[in-house]
């Protein structure tokens, strides 16, 4: 199967999911805790097996990563990496900003990227070297700068009530720096609003493969900068994440050290 096939059938699979989230949403959801603070609802889980059923018919043989499911190995080159439904939080408390996050990696590089928000109907997709897109209008990141003259997104760990990466002096020291700074609770949506320039920069702490596959893949074909806290490429398995329009992310990067750096006196 081509890369083509292969970003229907991840459209189709996130469609399939985001309208049954929609359907659903502010209604009578149960969940489950996976942490002090992490839950996952029956949501979650029901997104995870429509995406993967519908993968795996229009797709065969291939491995997954997912979310709840965790890492299915058939020994393929090819994995699909989802994040059925993020915004957990949000989804749980009616608040509607939530998303289906799904790409694929071909022998650890990432060949393409959807990214679907059911509320506004919205789906961002991406095939390596073909441009980022949202439906059939091609995206790009801003060309915004200073930072203080920029958009930033973030979120903060669930362990940050015990744990001292816990992202606020980086918040802080950003809120101070840019024009302002949404926390708004789904990073697959903000790295998509990066990638169309909505939004002028991203970082995050402690995030997981399928928080920012999609979103990675997407903001590169968009023309901006992805690299972790040192500004070092960025690989999956990195737990931090600076995404921007690649014109202010030299700053970011050096607020983000001063913030490590006084962490250490």
């Amino acid at each position: 199967m081509n890369r083509r096939d292969c970003l229907d059938a991840a459209v189709r699979a996130a469609r399939a999911a985001g309208s049954m989230q929609r359907e659903k949403l502010w209604s009578v959801c149960g969940f489950d805790f996976k942490g002090e603070r992490n839950i996952v609802t029956d949501v979650d889980r029901s997104s995870e097996q429509i995406i993967i059923d519908l993968l795996a018919a229009a797709c065969p043989g291939c491995d997954f990563l997912a979310e709840e499911r965790g890492a299915v190995y058939s020994g393929s080159p090819l994995r699909w990496i989802i994040d059925p439904l993020d915004g957990t939080t949000n989804y749980a408390h009616g608040f509607p900003w939530f998303a289906v996050s799904i790409a694929l990696e071909r022998a650890g590089a990432l060949e393409l990227a959807v990214i679907y928000h059911p509320m506004m109907d919205e789906v961002f997709h991406a095939v390596r070297g073909g441009g980022a897109w949202l439906g059939e209008k091609r995206i790009c990141v801003s060309s915004r700068t200073p930072l203080a003259s920029c958009l930033l997104a973030t979120g903060f760990p669930y362990d940050r009530t015990c744990s001292n990466e816990n992202n606020f002096d980086h918040f802080i020291r950003f809120q101070l720096a840019a024009r302002g700074v949404r926390r708004a609770g789904a990073a697959a949506l903000d790295l998509a609003y990066v990638a169309a320039g909505r939004l002028d920069g991203f970082w995050e702490c402690k995030l997981n493969p399928w928080d920012v596959a999609a979103g990675k893949l997407l903001v590169e074909e968009a023309g901006g900068g992805v690299s972790n806290f040192a500004g070092s490429p960025h690989h999956l398995d990195d737990h931090r994440i600076v995404a921007s329009n690649g014109l202010i992310h030299r700053d970011m990067l050096d607020i983000l050290a001063q913030a490590e750096a006084s962490s250490r006196i």
